[in-house]
């Protein structure tokens, strides 16, 4: 006769699961909410929408104004629902699509931040995924109103539409870019 083990938790370890996602959560989401309230209010020395618009339309991000708007809304509002844990799979993808673009601006100077290159952006980008992915734990609004507004069916939409958002945000930034360099592989 074959034994069974069935291997159950320490004690606390669902807690502490959820005060790490608590914790990993509010971190993401207020480096996530203070960048993009640079981009949408010129708050901690950023530009606002008008500045922010124009560095956007000078990285090939066009119309410049909207791209700074809708980069500005996935980092603040993703980021601020990220640290609330509220509408957590959206939050995370809006979050993550936004980082998609920084990602794309800063590829060019290869990987570490030292030298201008992805891995800050990135790094958001695949925490808040993660989060997104992973759900908010238990020390969250997602969980103190009943999942309302993270079910199951939310992570797929929220994913594939902020990956196509990403792709084609990206992909005509690209097109602009070789544009403006006479690069014709595009």
């Amino acid at each position: 006769m074959a034994r069974c083990f069935h291997r159950h938790p320490a004690p606390g370890t669902s807690r502490r699961r959820d005060l790490g996602l608590l914790a990993l959560r509010v971190g993401t989401g207020a480096a996530l909410a203070a960048h993009g309230s640079q981009k949408l209010f010129g708050w901690f020395g950023g530009g606002g929408i008008e500045g922010t618009g124009t560095a956007m339309e000078a990285m090939g991000f066009a119309p410049g104004r909207q791209s700074a708007l809708a980069a500005g809304l996935g980092e603040a509002g993703g980021g601020a629902l990220l640290a609330l844990g509220l509408a957590t799979p959206a939050a995370g993808a809006a979050a993550a699509g936004a980082m998609a673009g920084a990602v794309a601006v800063h590829a060019p100077a290869g990987f570490f931040a030292q030298s201008g290159g992805y891995e800050y952006p990135a790094f958001l980008g695949f925490t808040a995924a993660a989060i997104g992915l992973a759900g908010p734990g238990r020390y969250s609004l997602d969980h103190a109103t009943g999942h309302r507004f993270d079910q199951h069916w939310t992570v797929a939409v929220a994913f594939v539409a902020s990956a196509v958002a990403a792709t084609v945000v990206v992909g005509r930034r690209q097109c602009r870019t070789n544009a403006g360099t006479g690069d014709e592989a595009h």
